[in-house]
């Protein structure tokens, strides 16, 4: 009679290919695997947090839960898409290095996506809007940008990755990478183009929108050099930080002074547009969606409408339309 021993679990680097492949360099393959450059910066922020808390010698084969988890733990009083939105980036790092036989367990298995809150209004009052973009007490660059943001209706990540080379300023449009990696055009109107050109100052090529220091020029925080301005060796200027300065300086005017996020300038664009009496196509023209139902959060109207259409119907107004 025979005996067979239980097999016991695998040792992931004797797997082929896993063998000298480091946690760094498998992240640097997976990112330049991405064609998207909106989806590869979206990645690279999650990405590096991984390989900083791991050390960039740490095998692939060898990632275990708790080092996602303490990835994860940065952002556990985030809100819950933007934990969704770097727990994302693991997960499709997991699946990419599963497929190159790199990595044979899952160390996300324990981590969950969180359910996003559902807020009956995410659009901003135009009222309020006007005195973020025309304050001067605020930097002329988040000036342009919370501007062109709102005028375009764009994602934030399709703006940030602009170089002044996509610039078409005698048309008012530029182009973009979208969030499938096609080539598109976004379109803004007068305020953005009267202000535009001084943020420019001149520049024609590298990145639209700076970051406030000169970039590296070595070791492992150097950008690409696609991301660097030539003129002044600056760098361009990252999601979080715009997020942060966009979410800081709003909180003033936020009634709940929480303050508001980049992406609800598109939210908002979009529903103002819909208040306007603007078709669904219409919208759809505008925000590039590629399906009409995923335009129903942003054609429903929300609290404006709700108060002009109340003090319109107020029986207690003394003048009424003849």
């Amino acid at each position: 009679m025979s005996v067979v021993a239980f097999p016991s679990q695998p040792d992931p680097t004797s797997f082929p290919g896993t063998a000298g492949s480091t946690t760094a360099a498998a992240v640097e393959r997976f990112l330049e695997s991405r064609t998207a450059a909106t989806t590869r910066a979206g990645y690279a922020e999650t990405l590096t947090r991984l390989t900083a808390v791991i050390g960039p010698q740490h095998p692939v084969a060898a990632l275990q839960p708790e080092h996602y988890a303490a990835v994860m733990d940065r952002w556990k009083a985030a809100a819950a898409a933007t934990w969704n939105r770097h727990l994302s980036a693991l997960v499709s790092f997991t699946t990419w290095a599963q497929r190159q036989d790199l990595l044979v367990t899952n160390p996300a298995r324990r981590l969950e996506r969180r359910k996003s809150a559902r807020r009956g209004d995410r659009a901003i009052p135009a009222t309020r809007l006007d005195k973020l973009f025309t304050d001067p007490a605020h930097a002329l660059r988040e000036r342009v940008f919370w501007r062109l943001l709102y005028d375009t209706a764009a994602r934030a990540e399709e703006i940030l990755t602009l170089n002044v080379e996509d610039l078409d300023l005698e048309f008012r449009r530029a182009r973009v990478t979208s969030k499938g990696g096609a080539l598109e055009y976004v379109h803004w109107a007068t305020p953005t183009a009267r202000i535009l050109p001084r943020l420019l100052a001149g520049r024609t090529a590298g990145p639209v929108f700076l970051a406030d220091r000169r970039a590296p020029t070595s070791g492992p925080r150097a950008p690409a050099a696609a991301d660097v301005c030539p003129v002044t060796g600056r760098g361009r200027l990252s999601y979080p930080r715009a997020e942060y300065l966009f979410k800081t300086t709003s909180a003033q005017l936020d009634p709940h002074r929480q303050g508001w996020t980049l992406h609800q300038l598109r939210h908002s664009a979009l529903q103002h547009l819909a208040q306007a009496g603007r078709t669904a196509p219409e919208l759809q023209a505008k925000s590039r969606h590629q399906h009409l139902a995923s335009l129903g959060r942003y054609v429903r109207l929300g609290e404006e409408t709700s108060a002009r259409i109340t003090a319109e119907a107020d029986p207690a107004q003394r003048r009424r339309a003849r």
